[in-house]
């Protein structure tokens, strides 16, 4: 059997090939970088999955930012509409994080690597950063309906891109990202018209 420190360097070295890096790039204790595919027996070949994994952790990145969106307004959701609000967005936030699993599974057995921490997050996403402090809730409409765009657009181009090669991971862009984020979109944008709010002004 062999030590857990040799172990360790066979894994260690394993990642540095998957990289196709030099083994002292790979920083300690990764056993496969990101960005990476380990080979699965999936029948897909290494390039197609790579493809759909980079195109995965990019609206991955997106939707964690959207969920922790919801959850913040959530929180700081104020005024007349609280309650119907501060409901919607919970049920909202719980979606998103049923589809964040859903993404990064996805990912990992493809052989790529998720994305996962807070502060890699916040580095990839397109979503823009919201200021710590509370908005009145017309703002709040207006930058959920902005993020919900941004991921609707990208399911849309990524699902017809990996469609020939991955139609797995083009049925989960339409049927679980596509849907549930236009669902959303349509509940948000209806509450935007019967409140009589508009977007603000640039």
């Amino acid at each position: 059997m062999k030590s857990a420190s040799k172990q360790h360097r066979s894994r260690h070295t394993d990642a540095a090939e998957i990289a196709g890096v030099p083994e002292s790039l790979v920083p300690p204790g990764v056993i496969q970088p990101y960005g990476t595919v380990a080979r699965l027996p999936n029948s897909l070949g290494k390039s197609a999955a790579r493809k759909s994994a980079e195109k995965l952790n990019q609206i991955l990145a997106d939707t964690m930012t959207l969920r922790d969106l919801y959850k913040k307004h959530h929180w700081q959701v104020t005024g007349p509409w609280f309650y119907q609000f501060h409901l919607l967005f919970d049920k909202h936030f719980n979606e998103q994080a049923a589809l964040v699993d859903m993404i990064a599974e996805r990912i990992q057995l493809l052989g790529g690597v998720s994305i996962a921490m807070a502060a890699h997050v916040a580095a990839q996403t397109r979503i823009e950063t919201p200021p710590i402090g509370r908005e009145d809730v017309s703002v709040q409409l207006s930058r959920l309906l902005n993020a919900h765009e941004v991921i609707i657009a990208e399911a849309r181009k990524q699902s017809a891109v990996v469609m020939d090669d991955d139609p797995g991971t083009a049925d989960l862009l339409v049927g679980d990202v596509l849907r549930t984020n236009e669902l959303q979109t349509w509940f948000l944008a209806e509450h935007l018209v019967q409140s009589g709010f508009s977007e603000p002004q640039e």
